[in-house]
C-alpha cells in the first residue's frame, strides 16, 4: 500500500510540473511573460544542457572559459555535450519523444543546429515554438518578412524557420592551402581544375564524408557545378515534395559522374585507370569529421582542406594549429555555400527558461564579439541593425582574413540545398560513390527519395 501511495504521489508531482511547464510555454509565447519572470525560472531551474558540435578544441575551450562563466554570473550552470555531429543530439529527442518523455522530461534543452537536422525537428513538431522574436536581443535580427535580406533569417535551407530557432553564425565554405607546399596560382579554382591538378597529384586532396555535413556540402557544390541546365543551385532549392525523380535523376548524373571520375585520386585511392576506363577507386579515404581533415592537412597528406570559415585560416594560424603560410583561396569559383547556424530548443526541455536566457545570451553583441575575436565564427546578428559602436566593436574583434577579400567571397556566395533534400543526396551518394553500385541510377534516386517522403 506505502509502495503504491508514493508511486501516486510521484506520478502526480511529474503531472504538476509538466502543468508548470506547459503554462509557462503557452505564456511565454503568447508573450505574457516578463523577462526578469524569464530569469527568476532560469535560476529556479538552475541549469541548462547544450548539446553544440564538439569536433573544435578552440569551440570547447571558448564556451568553458567565456560562456560557462558568463551564465554562471546569471545564476544558470552550463552543461555541454559535445557531439561529432549535430544529428547525434537530434536522434537524442526523437528517442526522449518515442519513449513518452514530454514537457520537462526530456535531455536536450538546446542545440546548436540548421539544415536537415533543423527539418527533421521541425517536422515532427519536436521544437519549443516561434520563441527567437520574443527574447530581448531578437532587436539584433531582421524578422520583416517584406526585407529580402531578413530570408537568411526566416529561411533555414529553404525550410521555414517559423521563428522556432534563432541565428548563432555565419559561415561560407572556403578551402585553404599552405602555400609551402602548393603555390596560390597553381591551387585548383574550379572543379575541372582540381581533377586536373589531382591526376598529376594523386591522394593529394580529401574530402569528408557525408552525411557529415562538411561532406554534404562539397558534394552540393558538385552538383550545383555540372547542373546540366546551367542553373547551378536552383533545381536544388526545392522541397521534396515538388521533386521529380527522372528529373532530379537528370540533374545530378553529371555530378556523380564527375565524383567517380576523381575517386581513384582521392587520399588513399589507386591514383590510377584500368585499361577500360573503369575507376579503381582503391582503399579511397573520405575522412569522417572534419577535424579528421585537417589532420590529413596539417601533417602534410592532403595540400587542401575545406571547412566552413573564412577566418579559420588566421585564427588556425595564431593558435598554432597552421604554418603562417596558411590562407584562403576561391574554390570552387562556380559557387561556395553560405549559410547560417541557429540555437533551437527542443519541445521537451527540461529547462525550457534557461535554454531560452542561453539562447538570448548567444544572440548578444558582446558575445558575438568574443567568437568572432577567439573563433572567428561571423556574427548571425545583422550589422545593420546595429549602433555604429556595436557595429565598431564587431569589426574590431574580427580576425585577419587571409587570402581573399569580403568581396571575393560575397561574390561567389550560394545557399544549401533544401533541406528535405539533403538526406536523399546523401543516400545516393553513398550508394553510387562508396558501394559503387550497378543499379540504374533513376532506381537509386526513386528509392532515396520513397524512403525519406515516408
Amino acid at each position: 500500500m506505502r509502495v503504491l501511495v508514493t508511486l501516486m504521489l510521484i506520478l502526480s508531482s511529474l503531472s504538476i510540473a509538466q502543468e508548470s511547464v506547459q503554462e509557462f510555454q503557452d505564456a511565454f509565447l503568447a508573450g505574457e511573460v516578463t523577462w526578469d519572470a524569464v530569469l527568476e525560472r532560469a535560476q529556479d531551474e538552475g541549469e541548462v544542457a547544450w548539446f553544440h558540435w564538439g569536433g573544435s578544441e578552440e569551440l570547447n575551450l571558448w564556451i568553458e572559459s567565456v560562456v560557462k562563466p558568463d551564465l554562471a554570473d546569471l545564476g544558470i550552470t552550463l552543461n555541454t555535450s559535445r557531439v561529432p555531429d549535430t544529428r547525434d543530439a537530434v536522434d537524442l529527442v526523437i528517442a526522449d519523444a518515442a519513449v513518452g518523455r514530454g514537457l520537462g522530461e526530456g535531455t536536450v534543452d538546446a542545440v546548436w543546429i540548421n539544415g536537415e537536422n533543423f527539418f527533421t525537428l521541425a517536422s515532427q513538431d519536436l521544437l519549443f515554438g516561434p520563441f527567437a522574436d520574443k527574447l530581448p536581443n531578437s532587436q539584433n535580427f531582421l524578422w520583416d518578412e517584406t526585407n529580402p535580406q531578413a530570408a537568411i533569417n526566416l529561411f533555414d535551407n529553404g525550410y521555414p524557420t517559423s521563428l522556432q530557432e534563432i541565428p548563432w553564425a555565419s559561415f561560407q565554405y572556403v578551402c585553404m592551402i599552405d602555400t609551402a607546399r602548393l603555390a596560390p596560382e597553381d591551387a585548383p579554382s574550379t572543379f575541372a581544375e582540381l581533377e586536373t591538378w589531382l591526376r598529376a597529384n594523386p591522394g593529394r586532396f580529401a574530402y569528408v564524408r557525408p552525411p557529415n555535413y562538411i561532406g554534404n556540402v562539397f558534394v552540393q557544390a558538385v552538383l550545383y557545378a555540372f547542373n546540366p541546365d546551367g542553373t547551378g543551385f536552383a533545381p536544388f532549392q526545392q522541397d521534396i515534395a515538388e521533386v521529380d525523380a527522372a528529373e532530379l535523376t537528370r540533374v545530378v548524373e553529371p555530378g556523380l559522374a564527375y565524383l567517380q571520375n576523381i575517386a581513384p585520386f582521392l587520399l588513399g585511392g589507386s591514383g590510377q585507370e584500368d585499361n577500360s576506363g573503369a575507376n579503381r577507386p582503391g582503399a579511397v579515404i573520405y575522412p569522417e569529421t572534419e577535424a579528421a581533415n585537417r589532420t590529413f592537412f596539417v601533417n602534410g597528406e592532403v595540400d587542401m582542406f575545406c571547412q566552413f570559415g573564412a577566418f579559420s585560416a588566421a585564427i588556425g594560424i595564431d593558435n598554432g594549429t597552421f604554418p603562417e603560410t596558411v590562407e584562403n583561396i576561391i574554390f570552387p569559383t562556380s559557387g561556395m555555400i553560405a549559410n547560417k547556424s541557429f540555437i533551437a530548443i527542443s519541445d521537451n526541455a527540461p529547462n525550457p527558461a534557461a535554454a531560452l536566457v542561453l539562447a538570448d545570451y548567444l544572440s548578444s553583441v558582446e558575445n558575438q564579439a568574443s567568437k568572432l575575436q577567439f573563433l572567428g565564427y561571423a556574427p548571425g546578428i545583422d550589422a545593420p541593425l546595429l549602433s555604429e559602436d556595436a557595429q565598431m566593436q564587431l569589426a574590431e574583434a574580427a580576425p585577419e582574413l587571409l587570402g581573399v577579400t569580403f568581396a571575393d567571397l560575397a561574390e561567389v556566395r550560394v545557399p544549401e540545398a533544401n533541406a528535405s533534400l539533403v538526406e536523399v543526396l546523401e543516400t545516393v551518394w553513398i550508394e553510387v560513390i562508396v558501394q559503387g553500385s550497378e543499379r540504374p541510377l533513376l532506381d537509386i534516386v526513386e528509392d532515396a527519395l520513397a524512403a525519406r517522403q515516408n
